[in-house]
């Protein structure tokens, strides 16, 4: 599960991604459940923001000053033809170091594929960059322990880890982050979203 390959592979798919995620409804309405809780509406920033840059527009639209990060050059590109004014950034996010504090961070369908030794690290980072009152959105997999799965998708071979709800419910914890809502939501898949705000 080398983030190299995650992204190589998301590069081959980053034109479809665009056409057919521009429009898509699919995880902004998780998104507005998320920006309810925020006191504050400074910076926002959408990891994994892929090419379409619609949780971008809806951050904007919310009075957001948007940022997004993407392992993948392709998907950057492609989001900075859509979005030339918003800053983007082309990194691992288990290397990449904040330069700020956020009002809310979101990681929708991103974070799940990094190995597992990388899950705790990285979200401890994501928690350690809000401010405080910020707000976190991501999904992983549900379940009450780690597990490890591969899938085919857009005839491309992707990894996905979690460590299971327990376990990143005492990650928040300990990083000063309340749980304000976890859903299964699409039942009866495996798919998990949580918004914690930093206490």
């Amino acid at each position: 599960m080398d983030p190299k390959d995650t992204a190589a592979r998301y590069d081959q798919i980053a034109h479809w991604w665009q056409n057919e995620h521009q429009n898509s409804p699919y995880g902004i309405a998780q998104l507005e459940r998320a920006i309810q809780f925020t006191s504050q509406r400074h910076s926002a920033l959408d990891v994994g923001c892929g090419s379409s840059g619609r949780f971008i527009k809806t951050l904007f639209e919310h009075g957001f000053q948007a940022e997004g990060l993407d392992i993948s050059r392709e998907m950057i590109n492609l989001a900075k033809q859509l979005h030339p004014e918003i800053t983007f950034y082309v990194e691992d996010i288990c290397r990449w170091i904040p330069p700020k504090l956020y009002s809310l961070i979101s990681a929708w369908d991103s974070t799940f594929h990094l190995p597992l030794e990388a899950q705790e690290p990285v979200i401890e980072k994501l928690c350690n960059a809000l401010e405080p009152g910020g707000v976190i959105l991501f999904t992983c997999g549900g379940g009450h322990t780690n597990s490890e799965i591969s899938g085919a998708f857009q005839g491309q071979n992707f990894e996905y880890s979690t460590l299971g709800v327990d376990a990143f419910l005492r990650i928040l914890a300990k990083q000063n982050c309340t749980c304000r809502h976890l859903e299964y939501d699409q039942y009866p898949e495996n798919h998990v979203y949580i918004v914690a705000q930093k206490i």
